[in-house]
């Protein structure tokens, strides 16, 4: 009986590793179905981009007081406090940060629609 109740759990323990393996090589896979059709960089192209956006936030005014939005509260003591600072403007920071990583770049245009437009009217 005993032989038999071994037997079983061993039966288990490896059907379990089975089960772990398969939700692992399930994971990876639904992570390269994810990536199939993200464009390639390189890790140099990375890092390039990387510096551009630490530069482009580290040159960043964020000394105007003007781009923020601000609550008060008071706390225990009746003192009052900045509950909330929140950037209103986003726009200008996320355009410094892209004009940064254009400059890196020779940015072409995609004229694939431009191309399809072409051969549509050679075609008529």
């Amino acid at each position: 009986m005993s032989e038999t109740k071994e037997m079983l759990e061993a039966t288990c323990k490896g059907l379990q590793d089975k089960i772990g393996q398969l939700n692992m090589d399930l994971k990876s896979k639904q992570q390269e179905l994810e990536d199939a059709n993200k464009p390639v960089i390189s890790s140099k192209v990375m890092d390039v981009i990387n510096d551009a956006v630490n530069e482009a936030i580290e040159g960043y005014n964020f000394d105007n007081t003007d781009q923020y939005e601000l609550d008060y509260s008071l706390d225990y003591d009746g003192r009052v406090q900045a509950e909330t600072i929140n950037l209103r403007d986003t726009y200008e920071l996320m355009e410094a940060i892209v004009l940064k990583i254009e400059k890196q770049f020779k940015v072409e245009s995609d004229n694939s629609e431009l191309n399809t437009q072409t051969v549509a009217e050679k075609i008529i």
